[in-house]
């Protein structure tokens, strides 16, 4: 055996663990006292009684009488739930009796909210049915909901035998195995681990069912551990009570708790004596199956303590649990505009219907009233009452003339039209009474001058003289009507000349200079008109001039700054200003770098430049300057056949196969050993193994470089080796030296200029206890371009 540089790979082994499964307790408030219902217990149990006496005869609730005028609203909900009650179980039983008989859980006569009570115990039954029949237990009734709960267990647990009485098993003693063997004893010595023959139901789910919890889980309780069918059951010593973690055990009486007695006292027992004890307490847990409990079931010091669910409340009996009536108690929270309605175990608000004027309510409808049938309407003796939706009408029994009216005795009275119809006459008329009718007159008007008489001749009206062009205003100048006259101006920016009763322009800008305009002030006819500069523009008043910012209007290559009155033009990153001050061009950086930018190849683009690698074999790296060599080996886009390997260089990849000469055998990937040697002569010159090398250098290598170490492993005193290539080194590029007398190195003594690939044999004798032996090593030596 020879050594080489190389690694040493290691598995990693994976480990399973499991995790145990945390239980969720979830609390209910206790029920309401029984004393809340004593002042009317004996008239809600008889309006109770009616209800499900209803239910038992008519099989739905709807129409009941009510028995009680006492509490006759109280009576009324407590007799629709007792009847909704009522007909619910009866439901219930019947979807319990379907699944006892194998039936289809179908859908029952459901009730208007949508409940089914025929099919959820009928599911509910079903399902622990399927439980006992598979020789489950029945636990999983806790994580289900009131009442299913309830039904789930009493099908569950019908007709299961009874279990034996519990009994404390001792845990047996492990019978000892047989010493181990050594690994180093074994014919490999150097194997990590020997699987033997294995028991293959040792670990088995049919041996974990039917096995003592107590003895497999150790000490999970504090006291005593007592096996269960399918579980286990923690119990305490006598004076002690069982918490609700159904594990610890705390003092009865928390005074004891720090006193120690002689049972306190720690009593060593051989292990002899350990083995044969058995103690066998009789023990009773008095909440089993639920106790005598309806509902809920607690131990209290021994003893069962029963309490119920949220919305009921516990009998006198101590036992049984009843519905609370929340809206009799008046423990519900309905708001003011909200009437209280009674179910099993709660309640529900139902909003109180408001009825507008003319309407009552009925059965949660609003109906019209009939005003005419009630008598509650306001007709005389000579009108008719007529109903309609929410109101009446009063309809005359004698009819008037046209003109006249009726009283509410039925007389005609006539109408004054002047003074019940909104202008019956035009305007310039005046309205006289008549019987049965009226007559229009025509008013008399005179108005002074500058006025004339409107249309209708009602009233005098201005004259506008400006409007009907009867004015004497000249040109140029504005007609102001007044109030019986009228009144001529100039218009604004013109002055009356009084000389030649004219209107003349006025210059504002010799008037009022330097008070304008910002900068330029031109004068126009009957005002004026102000302007800027070059580099500026009017502003919004038409007064003042604003900073006029020309890079809006793009007269720059590439960028503008405005600057106030001009601009300035500019550049970006890679290119520089021309000088017509406009124009941006192009930086070759390429061309004008002074140190290289890019590993191999600079590409000058607008504004910039990029880096490019050779179009085979090798990638950009992220800086964007140097190149990665492309392993086309990992990645798998190379081209080699299955029975060839794979070998990565720089720039590209080779395609390689190991082949074992005759009379040797192939033991790896890259090593051949020798099968057999016919004699002496052969065994010194044929090679022991044949190990192939692949080796990758740049034609940039400084020489002379030592590329290949051999030797042999383990060495040993005494040992010498002789280093020879006799193949492939034929051009003279390769030589051997002998570092000691153990350990040989090849050398590339020669510049290769050119990317080449060479195979070169390296041949080793080892010369130990006067006996040669030959390993050959084969190395494919790849030379590579330096451009990168």
């Amino acid at each position: 055996m020879f050594r080489t540089d190389g690694h040493l790979s290691q598995s990693s082994g994976v480990r399973l663990v499991q995790q145990p499964v945390t239980s969720v307790k979830r609390s209910r408030r206790p029920g309401a006292p029984a004393s809340l219902l004593c002042h009317c217990r004996s008239s809600i149990e008889s309006c109770c009684a009616a209800g499900q006496k209803w239910a038992e005869e008519n099989q739905h609730c709807n129409f009941m009488p009510v028995i009680s005028e006492d509490l006759s609203s109280v009576c009324s909900v407590v007799q629709k739930q007792c009847c909704s009650g009522a007909l619910r179980e009866s439901r219930c039983q019947a979807g319990i009796n379907a699944a006892k008989a194998g039936q289809a859980c179908e859908e029952g006569n459901s009730s208007p909210c949508g409940e089914d009570s025929h099919k959820d115990c009928c599911s509910c039954c079903a399902l622990g049915l399927l439980l006992r029949r598979e020789g489950k237990d029945c636990k999983a009734h806790r994580y289900l909901s009131y009442p299913c709960g309830h039904v789930f267990l009493a099908c569950c647990e019908d007709g299961e035998e009874g279990l034996s009485p519990p009994t404390l098993k001792k845990k047996e003693r492990p019978e000892p195995t047989a010493t181990p063997k050594r690994v180093s004893d074994s014919q490999f010595p150097k194997q990590a681990l020997s699987v033997g023959e294995v028991d293959p139901g040792a670990n088995s789910l049919e041996d974990l069912e039917h096995e003592d919890r107590c003895q497999r889980f150790g000490a999970i309780c504090h006291h005593a551990c007592i096996s269960t069918h399918e579980s286990y059951l923690c119990v305490c010593h006598p004076g002690y009570t069982l918490l609700q973690d159904a594990r610890t055990c705390v003092p009865e009486n928390q005074e004891e708790d720090n006193r120690v007695s002689e049972e306190d006292q720690v009593v060593t027992v051989p292990p002899a004596q350990q083995e044969t004890f058995t103690e066998t307490p009789v023990l009773h847990y008095p909440c089993a199956d639920n106790g005598p409990c309806a509902q809920r079931c607690s131990a209290v010091r021994g003893l069962a303590h029963c309490s119920c669910f949220p919305g009921y409340f516990l009998m006198v009996d101590g036992h049984t649990c009843e519905d609370l009536n929340e809206c009799v108690t008046n423990t519900h929270t309905c708001q003011a505009d909200e009437r209280c309605v009674n179910t099993i175990g709660s309640f529900m608000c139902q909003r109180r219907i408001s009825c507008s004027r003319g309407y009552q309510e009925r059965n949660g409808v609003c109906e019209d009233i009939d005003e005419c049938v009630v008598r509650t309407h306001n007709c005389g003796t000579g009108f008719e009452c007529q109903n309609t939706d929410g109101s009446f009408t009063c309809n005359p029994k004698q009819r008037c003339l046209t003109g006249f009216t009726q009283d509410s005795h039925g007389n005609c009275l006539d109408i004054d039209e002047c003074s019940s119809v909104s202008e019956p006459c035009t305007s310039g008329f005046n309205c006289i009474n008549t019987v049965g009718s009226y007559t229009c007159q025509r008013k008399i008007i005179v108005c002074s001058r500058g006025y004339h008489s409107s249309p209708d001749g009602a009233r005098c009206v201005d004259v506008d003289e400006c409007q009907t062009s009867t004015h004497r205003c000249g040109q140029g100048q504005i007609c102001h009507n007044l109030p019986g006259s009228y009144r001529c101006d100039c218009q604004t920016g013109y002055q009356y000349d009084s000389i030649r009763k004219l209107c003349v322009d006025v210059n504002e800008c010799w008037r009022y200079p330097g008070r304008l305009c910002a900068q330029t002030c031109e004068n126009t006819p009957g005002s004026y008109q102000c302007s800027c500069t070059t580099g500026f523009s009017l502003a919004f008043d038409g007064k003042n001039c604003e900073d006029l910012n020309e890079c809006d209007s793009n007269p720059c290559g590439q960028e503008c700054a405005n600057i106030y009155g001009s601009y300035q033009c500019y550049c970006r990153m890679g290119y520089f200003l021309k000088e017509d001050g406009h124009t941006c061009e192009d930086i070759d950086e390429c061309s004008q770098s002074i140190g290289n930018l890019c590993a191999f190849q600079c590409v000058n683009v607008p504004g910039s430049y990029k880096c490019a690698c050779p179009p085979h074999g090798y990638t950009m790296s992220p800086n964007g300057r140097t190149c990665e060599d492309i392993d086309e080996c990992a990645i798998g886009s190379h081209n080699c056949s299955a029975s060839q390997t794979c070998f990565n260089i720089q720039g590209g990849f080779r395609c390689l196969s190991f082949t074992c000469p005759e009379n040797y055998k192939k033991v790896s990937d890259t090593r051949c050993e020798r099968l057999n040697c016919p004699n002496f002569q052969q065994c010194q010159t044929m090679p022991l193994r044949i190990t192939y090398y692949q080796l990758s250098f740049q034609t940039n290598i400084v020489i002379p470089a030592q590329i290949f170490r051999i030797g042999p492993s383990p060495a040993y005193s005494g040992d010498n080796v002789i280093i020879s290539i006799p193949q492939g080194n034929e051009e003279g590029y390769f030589s051997t030296r002998k570092l000691n007398s153990f350990t040989g190195a090849v050398y590339l003594h020669r510049q290769v200029h050119e990317p080449r690939d060479f195979l070169i044999d390296v041949d080793m004798k080892l010369l130990r206890q006067g006996t040669f032996t030959t390993f050959l090593a084969r190395i494919y030596v790849f030379i590579t371009p330096n451009s990168m």
